[in-house]
């Protein structure tokens, strides 16, 4: 199949299209979201010359065991640090990706539960440091592909979000999990505004929770999880686009139906559920074929479940990705 190079993606292309045109009277004082994405080339070029130490207390180390499975990770260099805490989503704080780390600097991350409920023999809830001595932690380095076209190596701290439902003991009528972030405005100043129908919401199957690959990410580069990249527990979903990783989970449902996620209830049109990584199916305003990887110039081709399909195409046989998308 012939997949046309598209042209460059412009910057109110990738911003989704709801924020885009209310931006002047939802955002008023943020910068415009065209304005960042025209100089992000540049200021990725030129980041060695301004690099900033992490924002807020500094990470402490994690101690991690080795992958036991190597196709659990990948060889690929990993993204340089600066850039991946300090090029952030997070609706939350500012939709500025230049501007989350800063006003995510106070955000208090322990005491920190996380409630496990609905359909399990064994509903719980976990405080945030029980679960770091529960589970071993593993280093697992994971291409990052976001649903603007740019990308990322990082290598997460964390472990596998099956232990913590089996943990659960998952009921048989139990068929979807779906996740949610803290509602605090008082924290999330973005939450204040209608910006988004808050507390963000997301799911997944339970096959897809239950995947090897599916991970609670607790830290990146050894240490623990910056504020600005979903501290101190994000999902990371690595054949599925970023937004899908939801950040500073607080609670955790299993369930028998799809579960409401935020931009699929935003803009039904542009995302789907399952938001699977696919070069062939494009968003409705720009080209999936090809990423801008963080710290390169270039853009390069997009990989099926962006280079995973080995280990998941099987969950998704017989289904039609352009509609299952």
């Amino acid at each position: 199949m012939l997949i046309k190079r598209p042209a460059d993606i412009k910057g109110s292309e990738i911003t989704p299209e709801r924020l885009y045109f209310g931006r002047r009277t939802v955002l008023q004082g943020l910068v415009a979201a065209g304005s960042l994405a025209a100089t992000a080339g540049l200021y990725h070029l030129f980041a060695g010359a301004t690099r900033r130490p992490p924002a807020g207390p500094g990470p402490r180390s994690l101690v991690t065991a080795p992958v036991g499975d190597q196709r659990l990770t990948t060889d690929e260099p990993p993204t340089d640090y600066d850039d991946i805490t300090h090029y952030n989503n997070f609706y939350e704080f500012s939709t500025s990706k230049h501007d989350v780390a800063y006003e995510a600097r106070a955000l208090v991350t322990r005491p920190w539960t996380v409630t496990v409920e609905g359909d399990v023999q064994r509903p719980q809830t976990f405080d945030m440091d029980d679960l770091l001595r529960r589970f071993p932690l593993e280093e697992r380095v994971y291409r990052l592909r976001c649903v603007e076209g740019w990308s990322m190596v990082i290598p997460w701290v964390g472990f596998p979000l099956a232990s913590l439902l089996n943990l659960v003991e998952p009921l048989g009528r139990a068929q979807f999990v779906a996740f949610e972030t803290l509602h605090d405005p008082k924290q999330f100043p973005l939450q204040r505004g209608r910006l988004l129908d808050w507390p963000y919401r997301e799911g997944l199957r339970l096959d897809e929770a239950l995947h090897p690959l599916t991970l609670l990410a607790v830290g990146l580069y050894g240490k623990t999880l910056p504020n600005q990249n979903g501290a101190p527990l994000r999902l990371v979903v690595p054949w599925k686009y970023g937004f899908k990783s939801i950040k500073s989970v607080v609670r955790i449902v299993l369930t028998p139906r799809m579960p409401r996620t935020t931009w699929r209830e935003t803009v039904p049109r542009e995302y789907g559920f399952y938001a699977n990584v696919n070069p062939a199916v494009s968003h409705p305003r720009w080209s999936q074929a090809t990423e801008r990887r963080i710290g390169e110039f270039t853009r390069r081709p997009t990989l099926l479940f962006n280079g995973y399909a080995e280990q998941v195409a099987h969950l998704y046989a017989g289904m039609d990705l352009r509609t299952f998308y």
